[in-house]
Formats: structure tokens, C-alpha cells, sequence
């Protein structure tokens, strides 16, 4: 029997690991093996939203937050979100994450998580969460935040770019949250000729902490981007 997209995703994640260097002073969280909910839960949200063989769009982040899919599993959904759209409970953890909010209010303006999700996929060239060690303890790090760090996970991210497309994606176009994101995903494409036009959208984070006036705006141009 043909695995669906769910099986592809599922296994993709179970078997996710990154054992490469690291420059002093980062770290690796790979939250299926430091919370068993979280493969329960994930593959709760697959088997429900993913469970099919169709084609999708893809939305590239620049990796997991250690508050929304470092626990969830789940691109871009705290367990607020998780409970209270998709219905799934995550009993060992209570995250509110801010590019959440975001994400999920376009995704009701979209026609709701059923329909976004059945044209659309998240992931990050880089599935894992990275935290950077700092006087005040580990905080979230972006892939992209030293040069040698993306140097380090560069062949990684490609890889698993790849592997994202290999599930049934569109390659036509992808949807790149993030202008620096785009500049270093811009880099691998040169590199590795994974899509043919990216289209650059802000990123929810930036939108919900800077532009959350002008909210309906980017929730506007997300739309229209995603649906043309």
C-alpha cells in the first residue's frame, strides 16, 4: 500500500537526528526524543489534516521555536492552538507561542485549519529547534545567526529539503518566511536548484511583534499569495 503524506511526515520526524558540529556555544533540541507526547501528538495532527497523497504548497520557516513546534512537533502551533483549532490535547506541556497567533488567525481567514492544510505544508529547512547558550541561560537561535553555525548545518538543511519536497510538493513556487531567511535559502537553491521562484512573505513573528496594526494587511497578502 502507498504511504500517504501523513506516513512520509511521520516517519520523516521519527527519524529526524542531527549529528553534526556545532559551533561552541549552540545546542540541538530535537523534541521527539525529549518528550514522548510530542510524537503522539504530531502524529495526531497529520493523520487528521495530512492523510491523503495530495499536492501542496510549500511554506519554509527557518527552524522550530523551542515554545511552538519544539514541543508540538507541529510547525508554527503552540498547544494553545493545537487544543483549541485542531483539537488535539497536549497534556505535558502549555505553550503560547506569538508567530502562533498569527499563523492561526490567517489560517481562519484562509477558510480554516482544513482546507489551509490541505493545500498547504510547513517546515524549515532546519527541523530541529538551536538555542544559544547566554548569560541568561539557553535562548532560541536562528540557523542563520553566525556564520559558522550555518555553515555547519548547510548540507543538513539541504538534505532535508529535499526530503520535504520528496513527500509531494510543489517546487514550482515556495513561500519563504523571512527576508534574511530568504537570503540563506536563496544560497542553498543556488546551490542544490530546489525551487524555481520562492516568494518572500514577513515572518509572523516580525508581523505580531512590529506591524500588529496592520495586521489584516499581511493576513491579506499571505491570502493572496497562497491562493493565486
Amino acid at each position: 500500500m502507498n504511504k500517504t503524506f501523513a506516513d512520509q511526515v511521520i516517519e520523516f520526524n521519527r527519524n529526524l537526528t542531527y549529528t553534526g558540529k556545532l559551533p561552541k556555544g549552540f545546542a540541538v533540541l530535537n523534541p521527539y526524543l525529549d518528550n514522548p507526547e510530542t510524537m503522539e501528538v504530531m502524529q495526531k495532527f497529520y493523520y487528521k489534516y495530512y492523510d491523503d497523497s495530495n499536492k501542496r504548497k510549500f511554506i519554509v520557516g527557518i527552524n522550530p521555536s523551542r515554545h511552538g513546534a519544539g514541543v508540538t512537533g507541529v510547525p508554527f502551533t503552540d498547544t494553545k492552538r493545537l487544543e483549541t483549532v485542531c483539537g488535539i490535547t497536549m497534556n505535558s506541556a502549555r505553550t503560547h507561542e506569538v508567530s502562533s497567533v498569527f499563523m492561526y488567525d490567517m489560517i481562519a481567514e484562509y477558510g480554516g485549519a482544513d482546507l489551509f492544510y490541505q493545500d498547504v505544508y510547513i517546515n524549515s529547512p532546519f527541523p530541529l529547534a538551536i538555542v544559544r547558550k547566554t548569560k541568561n541561560g539557553w535562548l532560541n537561535a536562528n540557523y542563520y545567526d553566525d556564520k559558522e553555525l550555518f555553515e555547519s548545518v548547510k548540507d543538513f538543511m539541504i538534505d532535508s529539503l529535499k526530503q520535504h519536497i520528496s513527500l509531494n510538493l510543489d517546487t514550482s513556487e515556495v513561500f519563504i518566511l523571512g527576508k534574511k531567511n530568504a537570503e540563506f535559502i536563496s544560497k542553498l537553491n543556488k546551490e542544490a536548484r530546489l525551487f524555481d521562484t520562492m516568494t518572500v512573505l514577513e515572518h509572523p513573528r516580525y508581523i505580531q511583534q512590529y506591524k500588529s496594526k496592520e495586521k489584516q494587511l499581511y493576513i491579506d497578502k499571505y491570502i493572496l499569495a497562497l491562493k493565486k
